[in-house]
């Protein structure tokens, strides 16, 4: 008998004044004899269940019962929906598609139509081919039991290398997911996009946790440097977006100064580019010289004899 079955009837029962075991049964994909013994579990728990018979009858808490019963409000599910469907979007998981069906059932239909209709999360791109799904289940287990992972890793210049790794976090940011664990390659901590993670195996070999006190000690491969960018003023909505405001000092009237985070890769160098004229590097050097050159060598690459 799982326990958050039985947590989540309780939940369900507390936001309705009475739920039909058939409903139950489907809803949790048991038998209705199983929801019967469920019920009796809730009952010598301490939780009065009443029988409501007829068409429209059911189960539910006795009227009386000192908890609350709107232990959450409507728009507490919405905000609860909203977040697993923000998970769910870029990650395929049973369990949370099963866990967002259990909070609907919290609603009416009405609330149901009107949250299917009004609130959509899709985090996949406009243009080009959505990422393959990870696998979640895979590092997930592995956390749990504290088991090596084993997977090839391509960094931005897509050179591939093989990797051992003690997972202990998944991270979502900026819509992307990271795995962060103890590299046994590197011997540190390391965090990896699971976009640029493949082949991945859970190992038979187990490892005793480190000291992980949070996601800073966990770094990236890729050094940030603080670079400075005088960019058009048509530009400042992006780069307060990415920098914010206390980054971003006015210049003359019509250009602003951006103390800019800056990995020097080939997605930072062409994200300065794509602005053309409009963002130039100020300092350091070694970035100006550096896009000088890529500049050069594309101008030389359009060049037809």
């Amino acid at each position: 008998m799982k326990i958050d079955r039985l947590l989540s009837i309780v939940m369900l029962l507390l936001e309705s004044d009475r739920v039909s075991t058939s409903k139950l049964a489907k809803m949790f994909e048991v038998s209705t004899r199983t929801i019967f013994r469920d019920i009796e579990v809730i009952n010598k728990a301490g939780i009065p269940i009443v029988s409501y018979p007829g068409n429209h009858g059911g189960i539910g808490i006795m009227e009386n019962y000192k908890i609350k019963k709107k232990l959450f409000t409507s728009s507490d599910i919405n905000t609860l929906l909203i977040g697993l469907n923000s998970i769910q979007s870029s990650m395929s998981s049973d369990e949370i598609h099963q866990t967002i069906t259990k909070i609907k059932g919290m609603l009416s239909e009405e609330d149901v139509r009107d949250f299917d209709n009004q609130v959509i999360v899709d985090n996949s791109p406009w243009y080009g081919l959505k990422y393959p799904k990870p696998n979640f289940d895979e590092m997930n287990s592995a956390i749990k039991e504290r088991r090596l992972l084993s997977f090839k890793y391509a960094d931005q210049n897509g050179m591939r290398t093989e990797r051992v790794i003690e997972p202990y976090r998944l991270i979502m940011k900026d819509t992307n997911w990271y795995l962060q664990g103890f590299c046994t390659t590197k011997e540190a901590f390391r965090t990896f996009r699971l976009t640029r993670i493949s082949f991945l195996r859970v190992l038979d070999k187990h490892f005793i946790p480190r000291e992980f006190k949070s996601a800073l000690e966990a770094k990236s491969e890729r050094e940030t440097i603080t670079i400075k960018l005088l960019v058009n003023e048509s530009l400042l909505d992006i780069m307060t977006e990415y920098c914010g405001k206390d980054c971003i000092k006015a210049y003359d009237s019509k250009h602003w100064m951006v103390d800019f985070p800056f990995i020097e890769d080939d997605h930072g160098y062409g994200f300065l580019l794509r602005f053309g004229e409009k963002c130039i590097c100020v300092e350091p050097e070694h970035v100006r010289i550096e896009v000088i050159r890529r500049i050069k060598y594309l101008q030389a690459a359009y060049q037809i004899e």
